[in-house]
């Protein structure tokens, strides 16, 4: 049956490599998709809420969840060369920080209702994973926002205001209660779920095939406590 549009649902993290590498993956299978209209919503994910916003080192953080260097230089090896493919050159040296991301996406929501979240969180993931920069700092924040016409006393009024971050935590929770447990997450036409950053031809077959496609396809992603950044 003919659609007007399909409806893509992305949850993921901006603390999430693997979320990046799959937004830059469905992207390019967007580029290259010809048939019917795709509609694409972003909601958020905190893989660990309960880290600080001053956040802590790569080596503690990156040692917790691998458990020794070895497994960690593994997991960044193939990150680094995934990333690649798609033009994405992550940075894991002794600068990279681990930092709660609640305030990202209290300002990401109300990008959303402004009209540029997509583009805002492209800016906040290659700032955390390409560029280093603290968005942990709100003079960071500060500059980034400044970019979309946001002045300082405006950012400072959403990360601070609790209904905004209330609500953030409501759509995570939603996300929780429909089964997402790990990021990125791809849900079609409130029907379909992809699972991971899948390949670009995953992503156009199943574009092209919502119907009949699967209820679950397993990719590389990123689970609250796991083995991941």
């Amino acid at each position: 049956m003919s659609k007007e549009v399909i409806t893509v649902d992305i949850v993921s993290d901006v603390a999430c490599p693997w979320c990046y590498v799959g937004k830059r993956r469905f992207e390019a299978a967007l580029e290259k998709w010809e048939g019917t209209p795709v509609e694409v919503n972003w909601h958020p994910y905190q893989l660990d809420p309960t880290m600080s916003k001053e956040g802590i080192g790569r080596d503690e953080y990156l040692t917790n969840k691998f458990g020794s260097t070895d497994n960690m230089t593994e997991m960044t090896d193939r990150l680094t060369e995934a990333g690649k493919g798609v033009g994405i050159n992550f940075d894991f040296s002794e600068k990279w920080t681990a930092f709660n991301t609640l305030h990202l996406h209290q300002l990401l929501h109300v990008a959303g209702e402004e009209g540029f979240k997509a583009e805002l969180k492209e800016r906040f993931l290659k700032a955390y994973f390409e560029d280093l920069t603290p968005l942990n700092d709100s003079e960071v924040l500060y500059s980034i926002l400044s970019d979309f016409g946001w002045d300082s006393a405006k950012v400072d009024q959403i990360v601070n205001d609790e209904s905004i971050g209330k609500s953030v935590q409501a759509e995570i929770a939603h996300y929780q209660k429909l089964g997402v447990s790990g990021v990125p997450f791809f849900i079609i036409n409130n029907k379909y779920g992809i699972s991971g950053a899948q390949p670009i031809e995953a992503f156009l077959e199943a574009l092209t095939s919502v119907d009949a496609m699967p209820a679950i396809a397993e990719g590389e992603s990123c689970e609250p406590g796991g083995g991941c950044c």
